[in-house]
């Protein structure tokens, strides 16, 4: 019954994927509003003809892989539960050791291996779409020894995690799932916490900001938003990528400001200090803090909805896929029920982002006074990196975490005008 169920959920990825293509590809034409042509929000007054066709197949091709990649590690996890290379690795670890932390360890190497190796070459495929479009210039030694610090990383939380699931399962098998949603939440805060002075320089190199007074204009903005901060930093994304960014993270004394280098060759001193203002009102507005608060309350109901479907599978299938009395084989279960449901939701948690990212914009606006640099900062942004201005709907939903470049702009050009209609009268 389990493996007749997993073919139809292949024939419906199947049936999914297509449904995609044809979605993106002919379903979703490309198409800038006339109310739009010929102003700042235009791609063709900022774009070439060559880089607005470049961003058209970029984007699509991105999208797919985007809206591909995550069913399709579910389809692994079925593999894993179903057929039953759980069960197997299992075996391996118990003939290896008898100690049952060392167990763990082999069962997720083993698990999170397979998953790594399964899905590189997706992910060498979307790489190689970024490198041929010019928008990424990693070298392939650099892009496998990020993906390998990624899955090292992946590896010592998933062994953590199973250690905690095999435990707490055994003494409490009804709530389980509510013990587990506490402990997650100190997790999530110390990660935020970390992330900027120990994963982040895992991945890149980082130095304090060598234009001096640069950093120091940069400063007096931090200090008008009462951000603890004593350097800017410059990050080496060059080697990298095309792309433009720059950002805030960290909580307290590990608060970052951060520029990629790219950010400071193409942009100039007026649009690179409205983005960090911009970056800067997710501090002033506890953008962060709001945003953990957030998922906290959701991780509830997904650790409800996950304690509810574990439930049902082990009183199920317990037997078929030899789960009994063995809580380490509920793992890979419980990743896939989470990822399902994140996938699921993103819409929602996007929708929360974009309206947090627009109070950022309105906030830079009023802090810097320089709509004309906002202007040129966004539709920077918009040629580096070969993006839409105005992508399909189904990925506006489930993709875009910032409003469209269409609405930036577009908001941008109308207080332009209007200021300008202000000033004639």
């Amino acid at each position: 019954m389990l493996k007749k169920g997993f073919w139809i959920g292949v024939g419906l990825f199947i049936l999914y994927a297509v449904g995609i293509w044809w979605y993106l590809f002919y379903a979703s034409p490309q198409e800038i509003p006339n109310a739009i042509r010929g102003s700042v929000a235009d791609p063709n007054t900022f774009m070439t003809n060559q880089e607005i066709e470049l961003s058209y197949e970029y984007s699509r091709l991105k999208h797919f892989f985007f809206f591909i990649i995550t069913p399709f590690e579910w389809i692994l996890y079925a593999v894993i539960i179903i057929f039953p290379l759980s069960k197997t690795f299992k075996q391996w670890a118990n003939e290896i050791t008898k100690f049952k932390f060392f167990q763990v360890m082999i069962y997720v190497f083993a698990f999170s291996f397979t998953l790594f190796v399964t899905m590189l070459p997706l992910k060498w495929f979307s790489y190689q779409i970024s490198i041929s479009y010019g928008v990424s210039v990693t070298p392939f030694s650099v892009w496998m020894r990020d993906n390998i610090t990624s899955f090292l990383l992946n590896y010592i939380m998933l062994v953590a995690i199973a250690l905690w699931l095999n435990w707490i399962m055994n003494r409490s098998p009804n709530k389980w799932w509510i013990y587990s949603w506490f402990l997650s939440i100190p997790f999530t805060f110390s990660v935020i916490f970390i992330q900027p002075v120990l994963i982040d320089p895992l991945y890149n190199d980082f130095s304090t900001l060598q234009n001096k007074e640069l950093e120091s204009e940069i400063l007096s903005l931090a200090q008008e938003a009462n951000i603890p901060a004593e350097h800017v930093y410059e990050v080496k994304m060059s080697a990298k990528t095309n792309s433009l960014n720059a950002y805030v993270n960290g909580i307290g004394p590990n608060t970052r400001i951060v520029l990629w280098d790219t950010t400071l060759a193409k942009l100039n001193k007026g649009s690179i200090l409205f983005i960090m203002a911009h970056e800067m009102a997710h501090y002033v507005y506890k953008h962060v803090l709001l945003g953990v608060s957030l998922s906290i309350l959701f991780s509830f109901i997904g650790f409800w909805i996950v304690g509810k479907i574990v439930k049902g599978i082990k009183e199920r299938f317990e037997e078929s896929l030899h789960i009994n009395g063995n809580n380490l084989l509920v793992l890979p279960i419980v990743l896939m029920i989470f990822s399902i449901l994140i996938f699921i939701s993103s819409p929602i948690s996007n929708y929360v982002s974009r309206e947090m990212e627009r109070a950022a914009d309105s906030y830079a606006i009023e802090l810097t006074e320089d709509k004309d640099a906002a202007i040129s900062a966004f539709q920077q942004l918009t040629t580096s990196g070969l993006s839409e201005v105005q992508p399909p709907t189904l990925v506006y939903w489930f993709r875009y975490r910032h409003p469209s470049m269409l609405e930036r702009i577009g908001k941008l050009s109308y207080m332009s005008e209007e200021k300008s209609f202000t000033n004639q009268k």
